[in-house]
């Protein structure tokens, strides 16, 4: 065998065991905590994780436009619309693991086994107590009575976490039903929505309104954030989950799917499996304040502070098949 044809063998067998022992990653989510979790599982695996970061829609095109050719095994998003979205497109495959299905309730994961949850958070009334009698508040509907306008804060229908709200709207009371309570959510407007969930709950306190519709673990952060502002907004303002008499609060999750075109699927399923683990799930809930889809993993302790509730079961998929019909909603209703 002369050198040259040595060379190219060697160079493809390499190639080979090199590709066996990666997985690649397309994620939107940024934390510090995720990539601990994957030198974790690089540790006990032997596979390399390699992470390309990105918001979900620049994620959903990216895999749109390399087709086949992608390099990406797995997709990570924050939404489950997202999640839908990109299964929709036909970018994702159906994963069937007995693993996944005892790790993952499931309302938290794809009717279909498109994709799973691996955190999930609640969208929640926040307010400060020394303004606000907690007796006056209950369910995300009672949001659009009269009582409170000039008084909700909240970030733009543009936004995913507000779109899956207005979609589990739906699933629960109608289309006409949710347009006459979107309507009624933007007369109570203190201001034109602006600014993330973070900005809402720092107005509470600087009074430009009464309630913030945000997301669970943003209080968390601010919790314990650098920034002096936000720890004393988290330490004034109050958590209220609403329709704990009926349905549940509305939860999201952060979710992963295999890619259609994964080279490395076998691995991409035991990195599912390990980020569903028992052990991840309590890094997931110490590091970033989400609650664990896990049932076995519990909540931080900070988390567990803010007291127990009832979740709305439905399944998340169904945020996803109503996401356009959830736009069309918040944009009649003139929620910019």
């Amino acid at each position: 065998m002369n050198e040259k044809i040595l060379f190219v063998l060697t160079f493809v067998i390499s190639s080979i065991i090199f590709a066996k022992n990666e997985v690649n990653v397309y994620t939107h989510r940024h934390y510090d905590s995720d990539q601990s979790l994957f030198q974790k599982f690089e540790k006990e695996t032997g596979i390399k994780v390699n992470v390309v970061n990105a918001s979900a829609d620049e994620l959903i095109k990216k895999l749109e436009l390399e087709g086949k050719r992608t390099p990406a095994d797995i997709l990570i998003t924050v939404d489950a619309a997202r999640l839908h979205r990109a299964k929709s497109k036909n970018l994702l495959q159906p994963v069937i693991s007995e693993s996944l299905i005892k790790n993952v309730p499931s309302h938290l994961r794809d009717k279909d086994s498109y994709w799973y949850g691996l955190t999930y958070r609640a969208r929640v009334i926040v307010y400060d107590p020394n303004k606000t009698n907690i007796n006056d508040l209950s369910t995300y509907e009672d949001l659009a009575n009269p009582k409170w306008k000039g008084k909700i804060l909240t970030r733009s229908s543009s936004n995913a976490y507000n779109q899956s709200l207005i979609a589990s709207i739906i699933a629960h009371n109608g289309e006409e039903k949710t347009f006459e309570w979107a309507k009624g959510i933007v007369n109570n407007f203190a201001r034109t929505p602006k600014g993330n969930d973070r900005d809402q709950a720092k107005a509470v306190l600087a009074n430009e309104g009464e309630l913030a519709i945000m997301n669970t673990y943003y209080i968390g952060k601010m919790y314990n954030s650098s920034n002096e502002l936000e720890r004393k907004v988290a330490r004034t303002l109050k958590i209220f989950f609403p329709n704990q008499n009926g349905r549940g609060a509305h939860i999201n999750v952060s979710g992963i799917g295999v890619t259609k075109y994964s080279k490395n699927k076998e691995n991409a399923i035991k990195f599912i499996e390990f980020l569903t683990s028992e052990a991840a799930q309590k890094d997931f809930a110490e590091a970033n304040y989400e609650y664990p889809v896990n049932p076995n993993v519990e909540a931080s302790k900070l988390v567990k502070s803010w007291g127990s509730f009832k979740a709305d079961t439905l399944n998340l998929s169904i945020l996803g098949e109503l996401n356009e019909n959830a736009v069309k909603i918040a944009d009649r209703a003139g929620w910019k």
